[in-house]
């Protein structure tokens, strides 16, 4: 038979037991979904690299009348609606002879305290290049072409940096991308430096270019919703470099931190 003390003793015994329990259940579900999150930003990485983005929007980009939803790729200005953060996706082609080929590191990811949003950062270093058709070339900047040719059409192939900030959501248990934000940090032809081609870069950065398409064609985006509300400037030789973007700490209130 127990005594009261011993029967004290047991019911505080089990509600530490509960408490390191329910502890471990959260550490476990933060780990999960940090380790969710950071594979979507990654599936998101390998279906760019293949043009896959028809299931960029449908697995990846929240859901269609998602409030407060951007994305953003340069100085230019913002998308603010599920039709024109995903117009960036829509009908982007899949050119013959060009490879697009970036890769992520380094990220930094917080999960919310209530465990419905998520932030991170990512380091991209890559390579895109392709064939132009000569026509094509005739109008392009010179600064486009990285020098030579294959069966008569020139070659353009840069290198290219970027840091990525990008929140999350979780909408029916999966994690989708909230907002997208691309700052390029330094970008190269083959045939040249990111120093000296800095100037040009920034000529690059601060247009509606998108990509290059079949033959080479210029691809540009859409218009904007609504003009930029901070500037970001990829490498100049006259700038110190900057911690842009923050890398995200924990949370419990989110904040939109990389508009």
């Amino acid at each position: 038979m127990t005594t009261i003390d011993e029967t004290q003793a047991l019911e505080q015994r089990l509600a530490a037991l509960e408490e390191r329990l329910a502890a471990a259940e959260l550490t476990a579900t933060r780990a999960q979904d940090r380790g969710a999150v950071d594979n979507v930003f990654n599936r998101y990485m390998h279906y760019h690299n293949a043009y896959e983005d028809e299931r960029i929007i449908a697995e990846l980009w929240a859901q269609p009348g998602t409030p407060g939803m951007w994305s953003r790729y340069n100085n230019v200005g913002r998308y603010t609606t599920y039709e024109s953060v995903t117009a960036y996706h829509r009908g982007r082609p899949r050119p013959v002879g060009k490879l697009l080929f970036h890769y992520a590191t380094t990220p930094v990811i917080e999960v919310g305290a209530d465990g419905q949003t998520a932030k991170g950062i990512w380091i991209m270093a890559g390579l895109e290049s392709g064939l132009m058709d000569p026509e094509v070339a005739r109008n392009v900047p010179p600064w486009v072409l990285s020098g030579g040719d294959v069966d008569g059409k020139p070659v353009w192939a840069h290198w290219v940096w970027c840091k990525y900030g990008v929140d999350f959501v979780k909408q029916d248990g999966e994690w989708r991308i909230w907002h997208f934000r691309c700052y390029e940090v330094a970008r190269a032809p083959f045939n040249r430096d990111w120093i000296s081609f800095a100037k040009d870069n920034q000529e690059s950065h601060d247009s509606q270019l998108a990509w290059f398409g079949d033959d080479g064609v210029p691809v540009f985006l859409p218009p904007v919703d609504e003009p930029a509300e901070t500037e970001y400037h990829p490498y100049a030789n006259d700038r110190a470099q900057t911690l842009e973007p923050l890398p995200p700490v924990p949370y419990t209130d989110f904040e939109d931190t990389f508009k």
